[in-house]
């Protein structure tokens, strides 16, 4: 429910018009379901709401957006605006499409261009006509992940409250409110799966590429934490009496430089100048975690009294000149050799931080005239080799690395 006073008079008419749209009777009848709603529209009154979604990797998680995903997409599938597209390996429909973009996915097209509510991803309504969580192993012991999971409303949109009719949810129990209410759609209270993770597992538990190799688990990693926090406490914490929908994560430098502490100390030796970085996750799951080709590496450089760099923990590369440094998991094909996420036979490490993991990581400088050591922490969306595969397809933010922590020591 929204009150007419928190509704904009040219869109309150936008509104109505929407309205009279969605209950016109198409095809024998039938009115238009709701998961081919535009968001365009819930943005007409949820206006802040919708801006921020808008800027959410959710809004951008199709392969016509996404382009990481596009990468992978047109490697393991194909052309996401021709119809009839299957996946190479597996020879039957995307999977990847029931979270990427689940509207799409519930009617069975990988035309994502046929409707604006395919090719904006993971809508207003693909989360608020979820009605139940079935979890992400069916009965067939097969996956059945993101639209797959869910049980969704054909009729009622679905939140933490509902909607409130004839009152203004603000106000104290028990008062009342003369103003009208806009009420477009039916609403149910669903407290139960919007307030807890379930709302967010079927597509954030975890996958498995065709050869049964674990890429992203999440899940796991939050039950083996021990901690009962749900993921809405951290990634849609509520801001002005509502969640955030940005719903920050990988793609967030906020979100990833409060999930670590990183520390730094060092002191003069004969050989030099030892040093020693200090780090502690501070996340319920793994830092990093979700796609398995996210990492985090250590810059660490010395430099003398005139800012001059002395020496440095790689020259060309962390993955292979300071291995120690690499915060991934790593995957590999039968001889042992890195493998991309789609064609990993085999998990071959994981260097990753557990959740609530201290760790700490000795470096010996081997030179003379140190007068200061800077250490930092990056973050990187893809490795080296995939930046370099698909380089031609990918925005500069997407080969870069965002600095997430630093610290410095300055010697006596």
């Amino acid at each position: 429910m929204l009150s007419a006073s928190l509704v904009r008079p040219a869109s309150l008419s936008a509104l109505l018009l929407l309205i009279m749209i969605w209950t016109l009777p198409v095809q024998a009848g039938k009115k238009q379901p709701l998961h081919h709603l535009s968001a365009t529209s819930c943005g007409e009154c949820h206006q802040e709401i919708y801006a921020q979604w808008k800027s959410s990797m959710h809004a951008k998680s199709t392969a016509l957006e996404d382009p990481i995903h596009a990468a992978f997409y047109g490697m393991m599938v194909g052309n996401p605006k021709k119809e009839g597209e299957k996946h190479k390996i597996s020879g039957k429909f995307p999977v990847c499409l029931n979270c990427h973009a689940p509207n799409a996915a519930r009617d069975g097209t990988t035309k994502l261009d046929a409707s604006t509510a395919y090719s904006e991803g993971v809508t207003c309504v693909t989360c608020h006509t979820m009605e139940s969580y079935k979890g992400i192993h069916g009965k067939d012991g097969k996956m059945q992940l993101g639209a797959k999971a869910y049980t969704f409303s054909s009729h009622r949109l679905q939140g933490p409250n509902g909607a409130f009719k004839g009152a203004n949810p603000t106000e104290s129990p028990g008062s009342s409110s003369s103003e009208p209410t806009v009420n477009p759609f039916p609403h149910a209270a669903n407290p139960r799966l919007f307030k807890s993770s379930d709302a967010c597992l079927g597509c954030h538990d975890q996958r498995k590429n065709p050869n049964g190799v674990p890429l992203c688990s999440t899940g796991p990693e939050l039950v083996a934490s021990g901690n009962s926090i749900t993921c809405q406490s951290c990634h849609m914490p509520i801001s002005g009496g509502f969640a955030d929908h940005t719903m920050g994560g990988g793609h967030t430098p906020a979100m990833l430089k409060r999930g670590i502490v990183f520390d730094l100390t060092a002191k003069a030796a004969e050989a030099g100048v030892e040093t020693r970085i200090r780090m502690k996750n501070n996340l319920p799951h793994n830092y990093p975690t979700g796609a398995p080709f996210r990492n985090v590496f250590i810059v660490l450089t010395a430099m003398d009294a005139k800012g001059e760099v002395l020496w440095k923990n790689f020259t060309n590369s962390p993955f292979t000149e300071d291995k120690k440094g690499i915060l991934m998991l790593k995957l590999a094909d039968d001889a042992g050799k890195p493998a991309p996420p789609p064609k990993a036979t085999k998990i071959a490490g994981d260097s990753r931080l557990k959740p609530g993991e201290e760790r700490s990581i000795a470096y010996m400088i081997p030179v003379n005239g140190v007068a200061k050591i800077r250490a930092e922490l990056r973050y990187a969306l893809l490795t080296p080799p995939l930046v370099k595969k698909f380089a031609a397809k990918l925005p500069d933010e997407a080969k870069g690395t965002t600095l997430v922590a630093q610290s410095e020591v300055v010697l006596p």
